[in-house]
């Protein structure tokens, strides 16, 4: 086996009698539509990851690492999510929903210590949204990610001026965000943000530092323009753009 495949399959499962199963299981399994192939899946994919409960993956959904995958009871996979998931991992809580085309991507080849993506109960990753978990991404119960959400758990080094960006390495902090917070459409969450419970993100803001419990924060670099608790705001005057 030459080094260029070695490598290729150390970044698709986690070693070549997992891929060769993953690989035939997906491939049989993972293009029948409607409710038999999901009724399958559910059944057939007990093999390959934990699993907890009825689940329902639609087809198109690609799994890499499926060992490190755990899904909760009633958990929904949208067509063409993709979950890749090196050590520490993928888990998405009870009746969690990622929607179609949202990529869940934990990069570890570099022996993060603290890569992962967590996802709590009754959460929802929206329509193309990108999770990137070098740093370790927690979402808590009932979170609601807009579309084209990105969270970002990884960042580059580039303060030496003599070598190239791709060659000085990275940095991976993590990301959290807090129960019951809404992140809107198209919104950015950078590495090493903490965003507190029922947070409030609006659309298009780009999140650069910690957001407080119960606060809104709109804009780029998003700044908090409200706190729910001293300032509550009525639906009549709400203004904030958050889809």
């Amino acid at each position: 086996m030459t080094d260029r495949l070695r490598l290729y399959l150390s970044r698709q499962a986690s070693s070549l009698p997992r891929y060769l199963a993953e690989q035939v299981l997906q491939s049989v399994c993972g293009w029948v539509p409607g409710l038999v192939g999901i009724g399958l899946r559910a059944l057939a994919y007990r093999a390959l990851m934990q699993i907890e409960g009825i689940v329902a993956i639609e087809d198109g959904v690609r799994i890499r690492f499926a060992d490190n995958v755990r899904l909760g009871r009633g958990v929904y996979l949208d067509h063409g999510v993709y979950l890749h998931a090196c050590p520490g991992g993928i888990s998405i809580g009870a009746e969690s929903m990622v929607m179609k085309n949202a990529i869940l991507h934990v990069y570890n080849f570099r022996n993060l210590p603290h890569s992962h993506i967590t996802i709590g109960q009754r959460s929802l990753i929206g329509e193309s949204c990108i999770l990137r978990g070098q740093g370790g991404i927690t979402i808590g119960d009932d979170v609601y990610l807009g579309t084209l959400v990105q969270v970002l758990a990884v960042n580059h080094v580039f303060h030496d001026t003599t070598r190239p960006i791709s060659a000085q390495g990275i940095t991976a902090q993590g990301i959290t965000i807090g129960d019951g917070s809404w992140i809107g459409s198209g919104a950015i969450i950078l590495d090493g943000v903490r965003i507190g419970r029922n947070v409030v993100v609006g659309a298009g803001a780009v999140v650069t530092k910690d957001i407080p419990d119960y606060c809104v924060a709109v804009g780029n670099p998003a700044r908090v323009v409200r706190d729910l608790r001293a300032d509550p705001l009525p639906h009549e005057r709400l203004t904030v753009p958050v889809y």
